[in-house]
């Protein structure tokens, strides 16, 4: 929490909450205390958050509520192809950048279209893992000098709609994850008559870094090691497609945070691609796979969330070791391919949450007249009314003794529950003081500042961590959360985050503080009877997809929002999808809405013959039930 002697302004509101570090140029506060989003960084208008969030409430879209900035999204495919083709022209480099959006970071149709359209003068591509994807991309796939790469497992259906597209005239390349792949995919190009690109993953002994490292390495799923690239090399030469053999393949993980990892093993990829093409295969492509990382929590470090690198570092690197690597070994250079999915789509999506209420641990401006009639409550009240900054420790100390003899008398049946209260409410009064007092959680002694989760209060927020910010819950992820606006006045609360599901498990308590590192609490303003909204920002990487229905919370809200000059407001919202309804949620599991609505039917039938209900009551109560289930799983006030 912020010091209270310091001065609050909008640069406190921005530093405390770190925005100027993981906004990345894209967020910002105003001078009204609100966030701000710049799809196209300086070279685009500066939108208002609240105000893009009230058109969409003027339009009837509820909460949670899921913003889609186009433009922004738009902005990191240009950034990508344009970086990379700055590094290629620098470096001298012989090949071309054929980028692929890996679409399993997002298959939402409207975020692939926007995609494909953005990258259609690069000839940027896609990059598919499974046969529904691949469905996807062969019918969204309009450009046929870009790249479609298949990853993942294929079985014959697989490989022969990866052939369909190749007789439709695109450049389809099945990626070999395992030798009997190459085997089958052979098999049923024979059968079809067409013949295959081929693309080759190769086991690399550089292994990645942070939460997904185990994608790498010798011990990986996918990839062909040493010997059994040398086997495949031979079928495809008793098959006569020595020149079908296209691209060889690497990924050693997604959010990849340091940049030495990524050099060490786009040198040992460049090598296996020389060797490779030193015994016949013109190849003509290599692919470095994903793991271009997203600065998350803004400590620009090679912690898990973050990456110590930048975009231009990144593709000067890539581009630089393969030259260098290719040059050594008199290999043409071949075009490069990377399947950078996070790193484009992370930015563009912001979910706006409700916050309902608040379950205080101290409360706030109420004054209550404690009337000490018991000793340790006599205690209590005088460590509060006296503890300063000199003695603030030694007065925190006494405090927590008192608390625990009170503990123990209450166990022994000696201690009433009037005076337990008094005791919690003073003791937890007297941490807050104590804690207010530091500048910062830095400063504080080991044995405070672990006490400040326990004085978090908790907010309540209309939303389900299980189905907006399941990488959160699963693999603690952390996420960038601010209050959209109310910047300009002092945050007060110490506070952790809880859903409206009935699991415990759905609340958010790690979060980043104006360090970039990890906090157990979030700074927060008291609720003033006016709606208080908090954005959760750089939501656009797998949490679309991986989200479950815990507790039947279906998809939330959303609005696509575009920049537009001649809007007074500066932007407008094209389209608006609404949330999952009860109905909808319920059908996924197997509750059709026509039975169970003719067995609700049954029973206030029932129930009116027995005399239970009055007519007129039972089909008004039928009538909500079935209004009921059109509407939509989250809470509305």
């Amino acid at each position: 929490m912020p010091d209270k002697e310091i001065p609050w302004d909008i640069a406190q509101a921005a530093e405390t909450y770190n925005i100027e570090r993981w906004g990345a140029d894209y967020f910002g506060v105003n001078a009204d205390g609100h966030v701000t989003v710049r799809p196209l960084q300086e070279q685009g208008a500066e939108l208002d958050l609240t105000k893009v969030v009230q058109e969409a409430r003027d339009r009837g879209v509820g909460f949670p509520l899921l913003l889609r900035f186009q433009d922004l999204l738009r902005h990191r495919v240009e950034s990508l192809n344009k970086e990379f083709r700055a590094a290629i022209t620098e470096s001298g480099y012989q090949g071309q950048y054929r980028g692929v959006f890996p679409i399993k970071v997002n298959q939402l149709r409207e975020v692939v279209e926007e995609i494909i359209d953005a990258g259609t003068p690069f000839n940027f591509g896609l990059e598919v893992g499974s046969k529904p994807e691949l469905f996807a991309a062969l019918a969204m796939h309009t450009n046929n000098n870009s790249l479609i790469i298949c990853n993942g497992y294929k079985d014959p259906l697989f490989v022969q709609m990866a052939l369909l597209g190749c007789k439709l005239g695109k450049t389809v390349v099945m990626v070999v994850e395992k030798l009997e792949e190459l085997r089958s995919i052979i098999e049923v190009s024979e059968a079809i008559g067409v013949k295959p690109f081929v693309g080759i993953r190769v086991r690399l002994h550089t292994k990645g870094a942070g939460k997904w490292a185990t994608s790498g390495g010798e011990n990986a799923k996918f990839g062909l090691c040493t010997s059994d690239l040398l086997e495949a090399t031979e079928l495809l030469k008793k098959h006569n497609l020595i020149n079908n053999f296209k691209l060889l393949h690497f990924h050693i993980g997604s959010q990849i945070p340091d940049i030495q990892t990524v050099k060490r093993a786009v040198r040992e990829a460049a090598r296996y691609y020389a060797k490779i093409w030193q015994l016949g295969f013109p190849l003509g492509y290599m692919d470095v796979g994903g793991g271009l990382a997203v600065d998350y929590d803004g400590s620009r470090s090679s912690l898990d969330s973050s990456m110590n690198y930048s975009l231009a570092e990144y593709t000067r690197d890539v581009v630089y070791n393969i030259l260098d690597v290719l040059n050594e070994e008199k290999v043409p250079h071949p075009d490069i391919v990377s399947e950078s999915g996070r790193a484009i789509v992370a930015h563009h999506s912001v979910l706006i949450v409700d916050v309902f209420g608040v379950i205080e641990k101290t409360k706030r401006g109420v004054k209550n007249e404690i009337v000490p009639a018991h000793k340790t409550v006599a205690d209590l009240l005088e460590i509060k009314q006296n503890v300063n900054k000199k003695n603030r420790r030694e007065q925190f100390h006494d405090a927590v003794q008192i608390r625990e003899d009170a503990q123990s008398r209450f166990d022994l049946g000696l201690l009433d529950l009037t005076t337990k209260s008094q005791i919690e409410t003073l003791f937890w009064e007297i941490v807050e003081s104590v804690i207010s007092s530091y500048p910062s959680p830095k400063s504080m002694p080991p044995e405070v500042r672990a006490l400040i989760p326990s004085l978090g209060d908790q907010f309540l927020c209309n939303f389900s961590v299980f189905q907006s910010m399941l990488d959160h819950w699963a693999l603690g992820q952390l996420f960038p959360i601010v209050p959209i606006h109310r910047l300009n006045e002092r945050p007060v609360h110490h506070a952790t985050l809880v859903d409206i599901t009935c699991d415990s498990d759905g609340k958010i308590a790690k979060f980043i503080d104006n360090d970039g590192v990890m906090s157990e609490t979030l700074p927060l303003h008291p609720l003033n009877g006016q709606p208080y909204y908090l954005g959760v920002f750089l939501m656009g990487a797998y949490q679309d997809i991986m989200g479950d229905l815990h507790n039947l919370f279906g998809r939330v809200n959303e609005a696509h929002v575009f920049l537009d000059p001649d809007e007074e407001s500066g932007f407008y919202i094209e389209e608006t999808i609404p949330a999952y309804t009860i109905g909808q949620v319920l059908a996924d599991v197997q509750y059709d809405t026509g039975t169970i609505e003719r067995a609700m039917k049954a029973q206030i039938d029932a129930a009116i013959k027995a005399d239970v209900l009055k007519p007129n009551e039972g089909m008004r109560l039928l009538e909500s039930y079935e209004q009921g289930l059109k509407e939509t799983t989250y809470l509305k006030f």
